[in-house]
């Protein structure tokens, strides 16, 4: 059974809407012994929601006062995010802490708070997942170094080097998200580093899934991740006997709350047992 890692996985709504009390839950949550914290990214949320931070100021903030804790955001719908400027902003965070960013990524969805809708963005899901492959493109090739030459549907980049890289090498571990039933987020992620499955239903079900993109894979030597987002009341030994090797501390957006944060926290990651 692979190891399972534990993060906290945070809407910074509301409460957590203040990138300074995130930092010290992250502070806390590191002396804790938990290995991660992921931060949503939204611009809003459904009622009763007032309130949502920024993820990469909260990321950055998370950044400065800890030294081991994995971090990023998860996810991040690259569809309504400049790629040259998810390139910059990746690298510096990835240095600021040291080698500790991963990247999530997805098509976002317009479902929840109708924030895609509400800024004019692309609402076609088919448009919106050709977006989020042509900009993982430009990022693979900004974290390289050299000069990037990208000129796509929707994307042109004409010899620009980014520069400083990231800490890591070739670049910021990708983790993409998608439902597990369909095909081609299955596909996405395994050309990357990682699956997030969203809206996970049983073990069985992830099984299925960590077999299906092991068949997809093509360097099946590479470190490779399976983050699934549960409650703390989950029995986490059959998933990290179905293969996921993070555990990801799901909380309601609706009503999390610092106090309800905290309490998790000061409960210290869980391992499943042997």
């Amino acid at each position: 059974m692979t190891r399972l890692r534990s993060a906290l996985w945070l809407p910074i709504f509301d409460e957590l809407a203040e990138p300074a009390v995130v930092a010290r839950l992250a502070a806390e949550a590191e002396e804790a012994g938990w290995h991660g914290m992921f931060v949503w990214d939204h611009l809003r949320w459904r009622k009763p929601v007032r309130q949502a931070a920024d993820p990469w100021i909260t990321l950055a903030a998370i950044a400065t006062v800890t030294e081991n804790l994995r971090l990023g955001p998860m996810v991040t719908p690259l569809a309504r995010r400049r790629p040259a400027k998810v390139a910059k902003e990746t690298a510096t965070l990835d240095r600021l802490s040291g080698g500790r960013l991963t990247l999530g990524v997805g098509l976002g969805s317009d479902r929840f708070a109708g924030e895609l809708r509400a800024t004019g963005e692309e609402l076609d899901d088919r448009e919106r997942g050709q977006m989020l492959d042509e900009s993982l493109e430009i990022l693979t090739a900004a974290w390289s170094g050299g000069p990037v030459h990208h000129h796509s549907p929707h994307y042109f980049v004409d010899g620009v080097s980014f520069l400083p890289r990231p800490v890591q090498r070739p670049g910021v571990p990708v983790w993409a998200a998608g439902f597990p039933g369909n095909l081609k987020p299955l596909r996405r992620a395994a050309r990357h580093d990682g699956f997030f499955p969203v809206n996970l239903e049983h073990p069985d079900e992830l099984a299925a899934v960590v077999a299906a993109i092991n068949d997809l894979r093509q360097e099946k030597t590479a470190p490779y991740d399976i983050a699934v987002a549960l409650p703390s009341s989950a029995d986490l030994t059959l998933y990290a006997k179905a293969g996921a090797t993070w555990w990801l501390a799901e909380f309601p957006p609706e009503t999390v709350s610092l106090d309800q944060v905290r309490g998790v926290l000061r409960d210290g990651p869980m391992e499943p047992a042997e």
